[in-house]
């Protein structure tokens, strides 16, 4: 095989035919709309991958179009030919990691990020338990007033403001990995905690544990589970993905479980297709499909078991912003809603363009953060065009862009960002069972 047949294999070459540069993926595209470069369409991305797997571009053509791509996959929801725009994405990102030249340092930060500080779970809760600190100790309020927290690198400062409330480090430690209901048992699911969710959001998935467990599920939290692996694939580290998948399969195999679930749409969209990492008819793809006919979001398990009642009226005004990943890859887009409709006393407003992303996707609005504001900046004025209390979502990342845009536009006082799970609880749920 020459090396030009083994870069057309390894960038998707043959499902670029798929697309015929029709357009419809335009009007979709957030990074279209804001950036208005035709290379930085869908289309274009396409277009510019084929030539590269032609011989007729250079890779470094490549590079600026497909690190600009959010991977929203809102183009997959309206291509009229079913393209595969995920599996050429990829494919591009890892033909650009492959021939990226970086220094040693450069190189020594990756490793540390992407095999050590994301898969680990000890990682992920001293950073909780830092930040704990951070905010209880009167570091946070000392930072602000010195300006300190401006010397942060990657814009880290804006993030900085935006931080949830963590738990105590008691608190971590404490925690159950394994919950009975109070009465009938109707499932036994085991939870995917995720690592972001985890370490910032551990709080909501509590309530996600007792959401289930009042639904009458049996909760396990498998030991050994790690990162989803999402970050590593949209950052072109396809090998370290599917390390960390094989590590979840073995995980939750142990487990005889009804369904995985999980409360982040990043990480059900990686997980659901899992088996896409491994080569169909090895063992390790009929693993993959196993684990990921069990994948579900928290929203799908809770409607599905139906077990609820929503005791306490919740008076106030709320708009959904769907997560990308959850609605394009997961299909999953009534739940949340019927959920939301559940509760007594919430008024629903919907966005005029819900499935226009929000710009956070992963770590893009760390890494590329300018253009992920001018996309934050279009979907916030959606939202002040319906003047909600809440806004409610169902992604970690989509819940932090959120808040930051709330506070870009000073409207911490009116408007609050909150996890779909943690409004569930304010309705004061119980078993219908009870």
């Amino acid at each position: 095989m020459s090396n030009l047949e083994a870069l057309q294999t390894k960038i998707q070459y043959e499902k670029t035919f798929d697309c015929v540069q029709c357009g419809y993926c335009l009007p979709a595209c957030p990074t279209y709309e804001t950036m208005e470069r035709e290379t930085h369409s869908p289309r274009g991305r396409i277009n510019l991958v084929k030539m590269v797997a032609e011989g007729k571009a250079s890779i470094d053509d490549l590079k600026d179009p497909i690190e600009k791509c959010l991977g929203c996959m809102a183009c997959t929801t309206v291509c009229p030919t079913n393209v595969q725009y995920g599996a050429i994405l990829e494919g591009a990102k890892e033909v650009i990691e492959e021939n990226e030249v970086k220094s040693p340092s450069q190189e020594k930060v990756e490793q540390f990020i992407f095999n050590t500080f994301f898969p680990s779970s000890n990682w992920m809760g001293a950073l909780s338990n830092a930040a704990w600190f951070y905010k209880k100790s009167g570091t946070q309020r000392l930072a602000r007033i010195t300006s300190a927290s401006r010397m942060a690198p990657l814009n880290l400062d804006k993030f900085e403001r935006v931080l949830p409330e963590v738990p105590s480090p008691v608190e971590r430690l404490t925690r159950k990995r394994h919950v009975l209901p109070d009465y009938k048992l109707t499932t036994k699911v085991a939870f995917f905690t995720g690592c972001v969710m985890d370490g910032m959001f551990f709080k909501t998935n509590a309530n996600t544990i007792e959401l289930l467990r009042r639904s009458g599920a049996e909760v396990v939290l498998p030991k050994d589970q790690t990162c989803c692996g999402a970050l590593h694939a949209h950052s072109g580290k396809g090998t370290s993905a599917k390390e960390l998948a094989k590590r979840n399969i073995e995980a939750f195999d142990i487990e005889d479980v009804d369904y995985i679930v999980n409360n982040a749409g990043g990480c059900g969209a990686k997980m659901i297709e899992y088996e896409k990492l491994f080569e169909e008819g090895t063992s390790w793809y009929e693993r993959a499909k196993e684990f990921t006919s069990k994948v579900r979001d928290i929203s799908e398990v809770l409607v599905e078991l139906n077990a609820l009642d929503f005791t306490t009226p919740v008076n106030r005004m709320v708009t959904y912003q769907p997560s990308c990943h959850m609605s394009n890859v997961q299909r999953v887009t009534e739940p949340p809603r019927i959920l939301l409709e559940s509760i007594p006393g919430l008024g629903i407003k919907e966005l005029k363009q819900p499935d226009f992303c929000c710009g956070s996707a992963g770590i893009y609005n760390i890494v590329n953060y300018e253009d992920s504001m001018e996309i934050l900046d279009v979907k916030m004025q959606d939202v002040l065009g319906v003047n909600p209390e809440a806004v409610v979502t169902t992604n970690p990342g989509c819940l932090i862009q959120m808040k930051l845009g709330i506070e870009r536009e000073q409207l911490e006082d009116q408007v609050e960002a909150m996890h779909l799970v943690d409004l569930l609880m304010e309705a004061k749920p119980v078993s219908k069972r009870g």
